[in-house]
């Protein structure tokens, strides 16, 4: 083990927890607890993947892996005992957890309510599966601990006794979240007895949590909390401002429990933070947002997890602890960077398979990162289960039937062999989406082909391949896989992509014609302002680009792509501390931008800053070592600064070698 930075380490899980509505609230003093957390630590944006399921992102989280490594590709998969489906679970998770790891390393960890966390699992410490909080009998009924949902098994009765069941609340735990409860018909309207469960449920995982860090030792306590999530979804369309078609009486009902969830969250954490002391490290964060303004999606997709739609693909992170910097931004983070950051504060080394970094800029000084190949190699126990363990069929149908009422997926079919066929399909379709995410086309490419083989009416199999063609650069077949969905019109979507098929194909006025097209039909999406912005820049119509990128900042003042094309207009005008500006602004949102980092070096070494614009050109080329104008930039700063002539011979190397490689493109 390396030094070890943080004595006690708490995760805090809040599911789609969302910086655009906690901000309000910081500054009204209704979030306490986590304003102290900022004040003491640091905070940012935690970008998220795609796409956004919450089964994938909380253990990508605790892994440090992507969906393709860790294996969960969903809510649901195929049993290969019964031919039936069932939910994912621990058993579904092909490769070691945070509290795996911690086990074989001789720590005392704990985990609680984590998603796909069921059956609890064997490790040293204390495992609490999200079933353990579900209501199985009414309140008037002996209400069981489901089978396997606690280890150790010896603590089913304690912690039996912390839970909390809807039927226990009443009106001084509705009322703060729905003052005019009263006047609420709830043989008519079931919002308060949807309310109640989520609430029970919340607080039956946090009593559990309090109990362990009253009465257990540990090293890593891991707590994952859906309130906020199943809040939102079950409210947000009655968060103000009102939106459209939301009756009035609705709206005054039950306008405030979005902000009342924050609320009860930031005293849990109160609690939280008491219990653990002064000297505890805490991690909170979020696996991503959750639109509550403009942007709330008007309608429900009917195919794949539908919800996931109104989520947002920016999180939040707050850090706080010992060793760390105090009251300061951090930047560029994303979900695979929480598991290689945690091991690093417990003195861990972090696995050179996992797909993230160390949050170095978290540290007062940069700490010292060690590295092993794989920890999926390193030999012992560490409490997982084999992936042949069933799972009790009650269980099972337990957390489907939360699954369902939750729209993530449909009723099962009685035609098993049908609703089998259909998952594999999403789960191939989600993997798609991962490989896409992570700049693998190529690896897309043959499961989109075989999907629109499969279901050739499916548009949105057909408008991921013809995203994957454009892509690979394949722009004919791009094309022709689009053409049918352009021409049958009505399709947004479609004349977006075919935009920026003819934009790439340098076909100027007809990549504006379909991308004005598509952004008169679906106005609100800040991405489609910046293709167009980007179609106008290239046309030298820079006042035009101006006004689209201008207009997706307007939407979305979180649009990486849109402060981008802010910065490649301010350069090319020559306003370089602009361009700066702006660059830094769209790499502070998303750190693995290469153009961004790119257009910063340019800007600076325009206005003379060499040092710092070397910095920025090579954290460019080690995303995106084809940049060849960024090696030319570094011969030339290298050249006035007088560095190693090696250095410059490097780059000068790479340069030919990527003339020589395009020139071999060009003529194949």
């Amino acid at each position: 083990m390396g030094e070890r930075l943080a004595k006690k380490l708490l995760l805090i899980g809040w599911d789609a927890a969302d910086w655009k509505l906690i901000n309000p609230l910081l500054d009204e003093g209704h979030m306490p607890a986590l304003e102290r957390m900022i004040n003491h630590g640091v905070m940012g944006n935690l970008a998220t993947l795609r796409p956004i399921l919450s089964p994938m992102l909380w253990n990508s989280i605790a892994t440090g892996k992507r969906p393709d490594k860790h294996g969960i590709l969903g809510f649901i998969e195929p049993d290969p005992d019964t031919g039936k489906l069932r939910p994912v679970s621990s058993t579904s998770r092909r490769v070691k957890a945070l509290w795996n790891i911690c086990t074989q390393s001789g720590l005392r960890s704990h985990v609680l309510g984590w998603f796909a966390g069921h059956p609890a699992e064997p490790i040293n410490g204390i495992s609490v599966s999200p079933l353990y909080a579900e209501p199985v009998a009414p309140v008037d009924q002996p209400w069981l601990v489901p089978p396997d949902s606690i280890h150790p098994a010896a603590l089913t009765d304690t912690l039996a006794g912390c839970r909390i069941h809807p039927g226990q609340l009443g009106e001084a735990e509705l009322l703060p979240f729905v003052p005019r409860a009263a006047e609420v018909d709830q043989e008519k309207d079931h919002h308060l007895a949807a309310l109640a469960r989520v609430l029970a449920e919340n607080c039956s995982i946090h009593n559990a949590a309090t109990w362990i860090l009253a009465n257990e030792p540990w090293d890593l306590l891991a707590v994952y909390y859906n309130g906020i999530d199943h809040f939102c979804h079950g409210f947000m369309n009655f968060h103000p401002p009102r939106m459209e078609g939301v009756p009035e009486n609705m709206f005054e009902l039950y306008k405030d429990v979005v902000n009342g969830a924050y609320k009860f969250h930031d005293m849990m954490l109160e609690r939280l933070l008491q219990l653990a002391g002064p000297d505890a490290t805490v991690v909170l964060l979020s696996d991503h947002g959750f639109h509550s303004d403009h942007l709330r999606p008007r309608y429900m997709p009917k195919a794949g997890p539908g919800p996931a739609v109104s989520h947002r693909p920016v999180g939040m992170i707050c850090i706080a602890g010992p060793h760390l910097r105090q009251d300061e931004r951090i930047y560029g983070a994303n979900l695979l960077d929480i598991t290689p950051t945690v091991l690093t504060l417990l003195g861990l080394p972090v696995g050179e398979d996992m797909d993230g970094r160390v949050l170095v800029e978290a540290f007062q000084e940069p700490p010292k990162i060690e590295k092993i190949p794989s920890w999926e190699d390193v030999a012992g126990e560490c409490g997982m289960h084999p992936a042949n363990l069933r799972m009790d069929p009650a269980a099972a149908q337990a957390m489907m039937q939360q699954f369902v009422a939750l729209g993530y997926i449909q009723t099962p079919n009685e035609d098993q062999t049908k609703a089998v066929e259909t998952c594999v399909r999403e789960a191939q379709y989600s993997l798609a989406q991962v490989y896409l995410d992570s700049y693998r086309p190529a690896e897309a490419l043959p499961i989109l082909e075989q999907l629109t083989r499969e279901k050739p009416g499916e548009i949105r199999f057909t408008l991921h391949l013809g995203q994957c063609y454009l892509d690979l650069g394949r722009l004919t077949e791009a094309r022709t896989t689009l053409e049918g969905l352009v021409q049958r019109g009505g399709q947004p979507w479609a004349d977006w992509l075919m935009g920026l098929v003819r934009f790439e194909e340098n076909s100027l006025d007809e990549a504006l014609t379909h991308l004005s097209r598509a952004a008169e039909a679906e106005p609100r999406l800040p991405d489609l302002h910046v293709r167009l912005g980007n179609t106008y820049l290239r046309m030298r119509r820079l006042d035009d680009a101006e006004q689209a990128f201008q207009k997706a900042v307007a939407i979305d003042g979180d649009s990486p792509d849109a402060h981008l094309g802010l910065a490649r207009l301010r350069l090319r005008r020559r306003e370089n501390r602009e361009a700066a500006e702006e660059a830094l602004a769209a790499i502070s949102l998303r750190h693995f931008l290469p153009t961004g980092h790119y257009c910063l070096g340019v800007a600076l070494g325009r206005m003379n800053h060499l040092d710092r614009a070397a910095l920025a050109f090579r954290t460019a080329l080690s995303m995106a070592p084809g940049l060849v104008n960024a090696h030319r930039w570094l011969v030339a700063i290298y050249r006035r600064t007088g560095a190693d002539l090696a250095q410059i011979a490097d780059h000068q190397r790479a340069i030919a070698e990527l003339q020589e490689k395009r020139a071999r493109a060009g003529a194949a």
